[in-house]
């Protein structure tokens, strides 16, 4: 969950360092650090807090030399300080680590080296490689950190430079995202391709435990073995400003606004002559007759919408699904096999739970389906299947577009299963597919009347709890619409089926409790307004996300957004949206840092 940076070549290191880091802040900003090497000697400058903080710092005595890592930080071990920040030095001065990761067997290494007279200044499991690399080195860098990560358990990405080497730096990865960046005349490594896009879009995507030589002129990619491995150029083809703010003041912002252009990239190329075609996945009907169960697994706001992806196969292909959560999922030995399909849901395709819940389901025997936004990632790479969701960055820590097209990929694939399995008719599926073709031009109306959400939330934006309630699809979304508030607005918020007040929930309802009802679900409009009327009578204010047929609604609710008229079905596409809006300006009105909140990170690559 950190940034990492690294350049070789003809300039001076530290503003490409720095402006790489820039681009990797969302990774981690906790502190942040560089490591220049300067002839025979490694110049360290780091400091706790934004990277605004090391910026300042560099300024003022800024390193000079060709060859540097850097870092921004998001705490594992030890806080968040000066001394624990990256990089890393070992005793000797020679070596200089950044380190992405977790090493789980930190401590026995760190005792083996006290023992060998090594001293230790911080929390950090990242000196400890720092030291043992140095342990390992006499005169072979590359063969040192082949040493140390072949003794090494746990997550890694790391930059490593050594003062005898001036014109060289190391890299190696497991389970942590690393690309390396082909340049003219200078080459990069870092941990998201938006750090280097500026300079390069050629690239290398490193394996597990597959450490790299870069120099100025040649890079070399070489296995835990010490063998060379022939490695095939990644061509990046998205633009340099999908990864800008693009003149709005938030990431999060443009990506909402950008939700209906990666709603129809993702939808669009996947429908042919009417009919979905999922690029090269090859799951027959028959294939899907063998099917038992599906699983979906994922984190955060990929878990919920995997629980949308729940209601809509079950409901159109009538297939038996379980939704968990990755990191509960391969500890409780999964009942998973040969007639199991596992759909994993994963924007970075870096998420480190679920990369291990993959893993699982395949080491049992069943087929992995994957939905990821990264091309090239780790879960595509090793999932049977890759269903891409052409999201382009995002980079705005709390997810918003990414769930809009993992609920289309989800879509695609409820309806392309239900279709083989004849559990839908030609006349449905078609008046399905063409609801779908028409859902970016409905989420362009809701991101065009977003005012009644904003003002509504300049009136409560001092609210302490707020409460999500919801029936079917509906429900799913509360679950994401509660995550976002408390992800970015730091408001304690949960979500209730709405059925499920009564029993027990509505005892924390009093007067002035926010909330907040998405009701898009045409057979359970009477339910919620039961539900309404319930919180009502305790005082609650509630502000209702209904269709714009929806007449009753404005009888019991306070305040009403309305969305289009769209079928039940699909309608969390875009209902999802206002919530995410909702969340938005709540956290602008208490001015919190949108795009950064606190103690969180985007891709979790930690257990």
């Amino acid at each position: 969950m950190c940034g990492i940076v690294g350049y070789v070549g003809g300039k001076n290191a530290a503003p490409i360092l720095l402006n790489g880091l820039k681009k990797l802040e969302y990774r981690g900003y906790d502190s942040a650090g560089v490591a220049i090497l300067d002839n025979d000697d490694i110049k360290v400058v780091k400091c706790k807090g934004r990277l605004a903080n090391l910026e300042e710092k560099v300024n003022c005595g800024m390193p000079v030399g060709n060859i540097g890592i850097g870092h921004t930080r998001w705490a594992t071990h030890g806080e968040p300080n000066d001394l624990n920040s990256h990089p890393h030095i070992s005793n000797s001065g020679k070596i200089a680590v950044v380190h992405n990761g977790i090493i789980e067997n930190y401590m026995e290494i760190k005792e083996f080296l006290e023992a060998e007279g090594y001293e230790f200044i911080s929390e950090t499991d990242t000196e400890v490689v720092a030291q043992l690399i140095d342990y390992h080195y006499h005169g072979d860098i590359v063969q040192a950190v082949i040493n140390s990560i072949n003794e090494i358990e746990g997550s890694y990405a790391l930059g490593v430079l050594c003062s005898d080497c001036p014109d060289k730096f190391v890299a190696a990865r497991k389970d942590s995202p690393l690309v390396v960046g082909l340049g003219k005349g200078e080459n990069f490594v870092a941990s998201d391709i938006p750090a280097i896009l500026e300079y390069t879009r050629d690239v290398y995507i490193l394996e597990d435990k597959e450490i790299v030589l870069l120099n100025d002129k040649e890079v070399t990619v070489y296995n835990n073995h010490g063998l060379i491995v022939q490695k095939k150029v990644f061509k990046v083809n998205w633009d340099v400003a999908a990864a800008e703010k693009s003149g709005y003041e938030h990431f999060m912002m443009k990506e909402m606004c950008e939700e209906p252009k990666v709603v129809k990239d993702t939808i669009s190329p996947r429908i042919k002559d009417g009919n979905i075609v999922l690029d090269n996945i090859k799951i027959t009907a028959e294939d899907l007759k063998n099917i038992d169960k599906i699983f979906i697994v994922a984190c955060g706001t990929a878990y919920h919408a995997g629980v949308v992806g729940k209601y809509i196969i079950e409901k159109l292909a009538r297939i038996p699904v379980e939704v968990d959560v990755a990191s509960e999922f391969r500890y409780r030995d999964p009942l998973v096999g040969d007639r199991n399909l596992v759909i994993i849901i994963s924007q970075s395709g870096e998420t480190i739970d679920t990369l291990f819940a993959l893993r699982e389901s395949k080491k049992k025997g069943a087929k992995v389906l994957s939905i990821v936004n990264v091309v090239g990632s780790s879960i595509a790479r090793e999932s049977d299947n890759v269903l891409y969701t052409w999201a382009g960055p995002e980079i705005a820590v709390a997810s918003t577009k990414a769930y809009n097209t993992q609920l289309s990929a989800l879509y695609l694939i409820a309806l392309d299963f239900a279709y083989k399995l004849g559990r839908i008719d030609k006349e449905y599926y078609s008046n399905i597919i063409e609801g779908l073709r028409a859902i970016p031009r409905e989420i362009e109306k809701v991101l065009a009347n977003k005012d009644t959400i904003q003002k509504f939330a300049a009136q409560h934006y001092n609210a302490k709890s707020i409460f999500f309630i919801g029936r079917g699809l509906d429900y799913a979304l509360s679950m994401e619409g509660s995550l976002k508030l408390k992800e970015i607005s730091y408001i304690h918020s949960e979500a209730y089926a709405g059925g499920e007040l009564k029993h027990g929930t509505i005892a924390l309802i009093e007067e002035g409790t926010l909330v907040i009802c998405p009701m898009t679900q045409d057979n359970l409009v009477e339910k919620m307004i039961s539900n309404i009327k319930e919180v009502k009578a305790r005082g609650a204010v509630v502000l209702a996300i209904a269709k714009e047929s929806n007449k009753q609604v404005s009888k019991v609710a306070d305040v009403v957004v309305a969305i289009p008229d769209v079928d039940s079905l699909i309608a969390p596409i875009v209902a999802v949206t206002p919530l995410q809006l909702f969340a938005y300006y709540m956290a602008l009105q208490k001015g919190c840092d949108v795009d950064k909140p606190r103690n969180l990170a985007k891709s979790v690559t930690v257990e």
